[in-house]
């Protein structure tokens, strides 16, 4: 990476940083994108250059993660079903207490979903975010499982429905003061509960792999 690739992604950063502690403080609506631009030191036209939107200042942080069903299924091991992977993956996520399960007890990622929970602008972005995510494990699905366009769409909403609603109930319950470690035996039988469903109506997509 150049210097200038590193100073980019340090901008960046601070610029991010800097509105979403604004935001946590004060809140989204009350913040101004001159006053994020004052607090990071940068000007409004380069803090549009990295952040079109003001949404786009809180939303970025979960960016690396709106493709990771579709790259679990690409990567899988041959012979492995795509639900299998996804469902391995989103329980050593867990396991690891992973912010993006919503199992953790960082006070600054709580912050940051309390701030996604409390502004619509934010919860429609992350709607988006997730529509990305379906569109993408559904191209995953289609490529490498030999599954219809249409099923593949399909399993997809479901697939990504599940982990994001499992995911905003383990947030619930750290915001309502569990502790991670109390709460990981709950949210891993909730998890196995919820693939346990989605096999049972997924399982025939992908016949020549058992699920679990």
């Amino acid at each position: 990476m150049t210097l200038r690739e590193r100073k980019k992604l340090r901008t960046r950063a601070a610029i991010s940083e800097a509105a979403i502690s604004l935001f946590i403080e004060h809140g989204f609506d009350q913040v101004s994108i001159t006053q994020v631009a004052e607090a990071a030191d940068v000007s409004r036209r380069t803090l549009f250059a990295y952040f079109p939107t003001k949404e786009d200042l809180v939303v970025h942080r979960f960016a690396d993660h709106e493709d990771e069903p579709a790259r679990v299924v690409r990567a899988r091991p041959a012979g492995q079903s795509p639900l299998t992977a996804l469902r391995e993956h989103y329980l050593d996520a867990l396991h690891a207490q992973d912010p993006m399960t919503g199992l953790t007890d960082v006070p600054e990622v709580l912050h940051l979903y309390d701030l996604l929970r409390s502004t619509p602008q934010l919860m429609a972005r992350m709607l988006q975010f997730n529509e990305t995510s379906e569109t993408q494990l559904a191209a995953a699905l289609h490529e490498t499982a030999d599954t219809a366009e249409l099923p593949a769409r399909l399993a997809a909403a479901q697939i990504v429905s599940v982990q994001w609603t499992l995911s905003i109930a383990n947030y619930d319950r750290a915001l309502a003061g569990a502790r991670a470690d109390d709460a990981y035996p709950a949210a891993a039988a909730a998890a196995n509960q919820a693939f346990d469903l989605l096999a049972g109506g997924l399982g025939g997509l992908w016949p020549s792999t058992p699920l679990p």
